[in-house]
């Protein structure tokens, strides 16, 4: 499994990138992998402050629904539109073609407070 070293990680299969105070947020290759083919993506929150662990979505396989947890508290100003015509880029590039959202988030230090590759891969392994 590939867990790139400049990403953060959460326990909920959440990565995300931060330059400056804008994060790129999407979910792990393990999260992709865990749950099949990928057949939608619902995130329905752009505009919005939320708390970190809040949902800010949900993603759908072809045998389960799960909801997408934020990894820090701060503003949704982007959805992945490229999701809507083929959310099983999730699968093919979770960490390219495949985010989910980008926000500004409130305390960048929260951001470092979070899984680095190595903690993610030991905790799904």
């Amino acid at each position: 499994m590939n867990f790139p070293a400049n990403l953060r990680y959460t326990k909920d299969h959440e990565w995300i990138s931060l330059e400056g105070n804008t994060a790129t947020i999407g979910i792990t290759e393990f999260a992709q992998s865990e749950l099949g083919d990928i057949v939608y993506v619902d995130i329905s929150t752009k505009g919005k402050a939320l708390a970190a662990e809040e949902v800010f979505g949900t993603v759908e396989a072809v045998k389960t629904v799960s909801d997408l947890f934020l990894p820090v508290s701060g503003t949704i100003t982007e959805v992945n539109a490229g999701l809507e015509a083929q959310p099983e880029l999730v699968n093919s590039d979770p960490y390219g073609q495949g985010w989910m959202i980008k926000m500004t988030v409130d305390n960048t230090a929260d951001v470092e407070a979070l899984m680095s590759a190595e903690a993610y891969g030991a905790l799904v392994s």
